[in-house]
């Protein structure tokens, strides 16, 4: 039989979790042997010739899965089924497709922050013809960055709060900021509420120096109250800008608080900061690497 697409495997996914924790390799042999997948057809690669085309069908379902709230990550390489998973199993659909994850809040919200409007097709159902090959790729990649940014910001989440510090440390290295690890380490210090703070040299001289705030917050946005006593900071370490960074967001008030003050304050949400990890390679790598080509038109003159 063909390889199933990975919206097939939405609903057999999430039933292989119906008993508590899985191990997604686990559940990549279950279904292959469930399907009754040939050793070949198991086998097979993707282009890049590092993932089996199945396998990599199976996360990608999986991940959908966890954007719509019906499973829940718990470790490295393992997963559950959430309550509402449970609920959709109790009464189970001919099949979950994106068009059906798309009545749940979290995935409709996943793909509006995606840029990709609910209303319309899905790349995966869309007629591929209206696109150029360019406008193809360049969308893939861009699902494939809001993915693993989403999946950036679950793990800040369930990751101690020194790892958070040593994160917020690591992308201001990263950005140029604060000259090596270690100085900069000891500029910001522990501030012990999840998070860091304190005053980072803008550049190597020190001549510049900028106050940086980071809170981890999982559902609380960032309040007004929270940027004016931030404000407040800036001057009794004598830094001139500020940085505030939260892995959840800032409310409409905070943000306009920032507007009316006098010093320059930067905001880092959640979708920001993870950006900027992929950005500057903070917690991520490069998987592969695609080189477009064209025509070198010089070579035939």
């Amino acid at each position: 039989m063909a390889i199933p697409n990975f919206q097939a495997l939405m609903l057999p996914v999430l039933r292989a979790s119906v008993n508590g924790e899985v191990k997604i390799s686990g559940v990549v042999t279950q279904l292959g042997t469930t399907l009754g997948l040939t050793d070949q057809e198991l086998s097979d690669l993707l282009p890049s010739g590092k993932q089996a085309t199945f396998a990599n069908r199976v996360n990608w379902a999986k991940s959908y899965l966890g954007k719509a709230g019906l499973v829940t990550l718990t470790r490295r390489g393992h997963f559950e089924i959430s309550d509402l998973g449970r609920s959709v199993l109790a009464s189970p659909p001919q099949i979950i497709n994106i068009k059906f994850l798309e009545s749940f809040p979290e995935f409709k919200a996943f793909r509006e922050d995606n840029g990709q409007n609910s209303t319309s097709q899905p790349q995966s159902e869309a007629n591929l013809k209206d696109l150029t090959p360019d406008e193809i790729i360049r969308s893939a990649q861009a699902e494939l960055v809001d993915t693993l940014s989403s999946e950036l910001l679950s793990k800040i989440l369930t990751s101690p709060p020194d790892f958070f510090e040593r994160l917020v440390v690591q992308l201001l290295i990263a950005m140029g900021y604060g000259g090596s690890a270690i100085e900069a380490g000891k500029a910001l210090g522990k501030s012990g509420d999840g998070g860091v703070d304190g005053v980072i040299d803008q550049d190597a001289l020190g001549l510049d120096r900028i106050y940086v705030q980071a809170k981890r917050y999982t559902e609380s946005k960032v309040s007004s109250g929270e940027i004016r006593d931030f404000f407040g900071s800036l001057d009794r370490f004598k830094a001139s800008k500020g940085i505030f960074v939260t892995t959840s967001s800032f409310s409409p008030s905070a943000k306009e608080t920032v507007e009316m003050l006098s010093k320059r304050i930067v905001l880092i949400d959640g979708h920001q900061l993870t950006k900027l990890m992929i950005r500057f390679d903070i917690g991520c790598r490069i998987e592969e690497t695609i080189h477009i080509k064209k025509m070198d038109e010089e070579f035939f003159e």
